[in-house]
């Protein structure tokens, strides 16, 4: 039973003796399997989370409107897109990566065309830009 598996891990297929043993991309069909794979998907789902706590924190902390708009769009997309390409790393080409890889597609489109109407909208409602902040000092 064991004989039979594809041993990932070395990335050669088991046999009977080692002189024979044949790499899994030799057949052509072997995707990026075993650490690496998961190491990036770890390393994206890990980048993804840092730019969506520093959107959340931009959202909190930031004085205006404007100011919030562009820190939550800019470090969404950004967190949103990471999360993503971890899913389509992990599910593969087909069914659910391909599903991750046009939700990709779709947020790059979208994001910043729902961030300008999101500015439009404030400045029409006559909403100011601020010219000077002031931020708070560690004293």
């Amino acid at each position: 039973m064991l004989a039979s598996l594809p041993n990932a891990i070395d990335g050669i297929a088991p046999s009977t003796t080692g002189a024979d043993a044949v790499p899994l991309a030799a057949g052509g069909s072997a995707s990026l399997n075993g650490p690496i794979q998961a190491a990036l998907v770890v390393a994206l789902v890990a980048v993804g989370t840092f730019f969506l706590v520093v959107g959340v924190v931009g959202l909190v902390r930031l004085p205006s409107v404007y100011n919030r708009m562009h820190a939550t769009s800019k470090a969404t997309t950004l967190g949103a897109s990471s999360m993503l390409l971890a899913g389509f790393l992990y599910f593969g080409g087909d069914g659910s990566g391909l599903a991750a890889l046009v939700a990709v597609a779709f947020l790059f489109i979208t994001a910043p065309t729902g961030a300008h109407m999101i500015s439009r909208a404030a400045q029409k409602m006559g909403i100011p830009f601020e010219d000077t902040v002031t931020w708070p000092r560690d004293d």
